[in-house]
């Protein structure tokens, strides 16, 4: 038994143990969870993991295992002595059977103090399919992960801050008290940390990965013993050391403790991984999908949040038929503990917000603060006072003093009244009521939002108890639920075609420690005539979207023809009935188009209200096909009679074939890209001249109605 193994069994056997004994004796004032107390780590348990972490505080070659770019992939990291290594996945442990085989040239990264070189080295396993498959370093025993199938949905399991070490109450000093005070933080962080991930795997042994919110590790450069940024691979050694880390892919976040050392470069192998959000250091945003899901990645420590934009919009455009887009950044930017009203934090809300709505996000997942918070769907919010981090700091250390005896508590103190005189902790009391959002705030049932109009934002807490923060004393508007018990918790998330749904769950009991929570997007509810659109059709939500709408009709009573090319009669009928088919008079200018045509109407008005000036003076061309920049024209012409602002302009440049968009096209589609009405055909096509089917022209429609609405 290997000794991961060994120590996983051990914290198992005390468990089981321990069973008689209290979960958790009370919190430490200093607010972490002292593992040798919890019942995890009883009758011995601990003090075993205590004497085999001298030998795995040492190891800095564990792997880390990241999600791919989707589910037929899978990206390993190590650290290695040598330069040059062999590296093997195969579907038999004898690693006989459909064997990928790499060489694997590492780059130099870490020196340990005796003067040891290591090099980080990367692979990525491909064409993988659902089932049991092994890799293997070198010479070393092969290890097994699984694909698992996403057809009809999966899991993964959400956590926070697993922060390894940040119990250690000494500064960074280079002393031996330091080095031997940091060392026995991380024993016990990450005893708690793969006692967590044992928890979480036991309640959902077919999660597909983990997806933490950053602040894997506590040490920064900047506050490491002489800046010395091998002073936080012991905490890598803690953070990797549980064995479910052997098996499971884990897409990590970056966080502000991991964000001005490289070695969170070295230690994982992220896919997609792009320049925009970069801070230089810990590299920049990153996406992958699984299933039916986009996940996107922020580096929120760089807070050019253009670059973000960007990426977000690069990502959105490259995975057009994901039905669920998550973000996960580090800051709880609708949190509920100490952090979350700082003027920092709300001023990136306040940036960020407008993009993850534009691109129709659905739930951001976000750490930072160490204490639990599920938001209210929100949609909308909006900055409303300045006030600085400074004024803040001042006001927040009178309102959260809890005197010179704190007790262990849950929820801060409350220390600044509402009728306060001071001008200062006024300020303070009126920014705090401008952040709360209220009026960002959507309607839902409470445990379920059906097809929602707005983001759910959750704030993971601390998944190893390394720290506690409290809650803060006044709850936010945008608050639906909140829990601090200064106890580990973990997420599992299930996504499917029509739902996401999220619950959470302390680890010394197991008990949830909110509702469950949903999401529905429910296109069940309508019965579409069309026998020719089914639900596993990338465009099958638009066309419900459109039908709904009353906006197309079909091309027969039972057939909608999705992928017939549409005529520009057509196309200008759908804006029409999207203007309520209003009454019309005057004279045509087209001679092309009679009186006696079912246009007739819909291209006089758009004639009317300088939406088309059709291909000439004279001619309308109304049986030609439309074309994507068409379209767009159309669209545009349409948003400017709506009185919305047609102003936004995105760069092209990215795409090869952006100089064959036509001259008076130029401005439309550079519009429809940046409010991503028109996505690429490809990462590299805009097709500016193709014809527009009708299902795409359901999908342009759909994406349409969301910006003029």
């Amino acid at each position: 038994m290997n000794l991961k193994k060994q120590m996983t069994a051990l914290v198992m056997t005390g468990i089981m143990a321990a069973s008689a004994i209290p979960a958790f004796a009370a919190a430490a004032p200093d607010g972490y969870t002292d593992a040798e107390k919890t019942a995890a780590g009883a009758n011995g348990v601990y003090a075993q993991w205590q004497q085999q972490w001298e030998t795995t505080k040492n190891d800095w070659t564990q792997v880390s295992i990241s999600p791919g770019a989707d589910e037929t992939q899978m990206n390993f990291a190590w650290y290695s002595k040598t330069k040059d290594v062999t590296f093997r996945v195969a579907s038999d442990e004898a690693m006989t059977k459909n064997v990928q085989k790499m060489a694997i040239s590492g780059t130099e990264s870490a020196k340990d103090k005796a003067g040891t070189q290591y090099y980080s080295c990367k692979a990525t396993a491909t064409k993988l399919e659902p089932g049991t498959y092994y890799y293997q370093i070198g010479d070393q025993q092969p290890v097994d992960f699984t694909v698992r199938d996403s057809s009809d949905g999966f899991s993964f399991i959400y956590v926070g801050d697993p922060q390894i070490g940040s119990s250690n109450e000494l500064k960074g000093s280079d002393t031996e008290e330091f080095y031997a005070a940091q060392s026995a933080a991380v024993c016990n962080d990450s005893f708690n940390w793969n006692n967590t991930l044992e928890e979480a795997i036991k309640r959902d042994s077919d999660a597909s990965f983990i997806l933490s919110a950053g602040d894997q590790i506590q040490t920064t450069k900047k506050k490491a013993p002489n800046q010395d940024v091998t002073n936080s691979e012991i905490e890598y050694a803690g953070y990797l050391c549980p064995e479910v880390l052997d098996s499971l892919p884990v897409a990590t976040t970056v966080g502000n403790h991991d964000a001005d050392n490289a070695n969170y470069t070295y230690h994982f192998n992220t896919a997609n991984a792009s320049e925009l959000g970069s801070n230089g250091i810990a590299g920049g945003d990153y996406y992958y999908t699984y299933g039916n899901a986009l996940f996107l990645m922020l580096n929120t420590q760089n807070t050019n949040v253009a670059e973000h934009k960007q990426f977000i919009e690069q990502a959105v455009a490259a995975c057009p038929d994901a039905k669920w887009r998550i973000v996960t950044l580090h800051q709880d930017i609708y949190g509920s503990a100490e952090h979350s009203n700082e003027p920092e934090i709300t001023n990136l809300r306040y940036q960020l917000v407008p993009y993850f709505e534009d691109n129709d996000i659905d739930v951001v997942l976000t750490g930072h603060d160490h204490a639990y918070s599920r938001s209210q769907i929100l949609k909308g919010g909006q900055k409303k006072t300045e006030y600085t981090d400074d004024e803040f700091e001042e006001m927040l250390d009178v309102d959260m003093d809890a005197g010179e005896n704190p007790e262990t508590r849950y929820i801060a103190p409350k220390n600044i009244i509402p009728t306060t005189t001071e001008p200062a902790e006024q300020a303070y009391l009126s920014y705090l009521a401008a952040v709360m959002d209220k009026d960002a705030v959507q309607k839902t049932d409470g445990k379920t939002a059906v097809n929602p109009d707005g983001i759910l934002y959750m704030t993971a807490s601390s998944s190893s108890g390394s720290k506690y923060y409290d809650l803060v004393p006044r709850m936010q508007s945008y608050i639906a639920n909140r829990w601090q018990e200064d106890v580990p918790t973990y997420s599992v998330i299930d996504i499917d075609d029509d739902s996401f749904t999220i619950n959470t769950y302390r680890t010394d009991n197991g008990n949830a420690i909110d509702d469950t929570f949903t999401i529905v997007k429910d296109a069940d509810d309508v019965q579409l005539p069309f026998t020719d659109v089914s639900k596993d059709k990338w465009y099958y939500n638009a066309v419900v979207s459109v039908y709904q709408n009353k906006l197309f009709n079909g091309t027969s009573a039972t057939t909608f023809e999705p992928e017939l090319s549409m005529d520009r009669a057509m196309f200008v009928q759908v804006l029409y009935n999207l203007a309520g088919r209003p009454e019309v008079s005057g004279t045509m200018p087209f001679h092309d188009v009679n009186k006696s045509d079912w246009s007739y109407n819909a291209i006089l008005w758009a004639a009317q209200n300088g939406i088309t000036k059709g291909v000439s003076k004279t001619e309308f061309a109304p049986t030609e096909l439309v074309t994507r920049e068409q379209a767009a024209q159309l669209l545009q012409g349409y948003a400017k009679l709506a009185g919305k602002d047609v102003s936004a302009s995105a760069d092209l440049s990215k795409y090869t074939d952006s100089a064959k968009v036509s001259s008076w096209a130029q401005s439309a589609v550079e519009w429809a890209v940046a409010n991503n009405i028109i996505q690429g055909t490809s990462k590299t096509t805009l097709s500016p001249s193709s014809n527009a089917t009708r299902a795409e022209a359901a999908q342009l429609m759909m994406q349409f109605c969301e910006i003029i609405k």
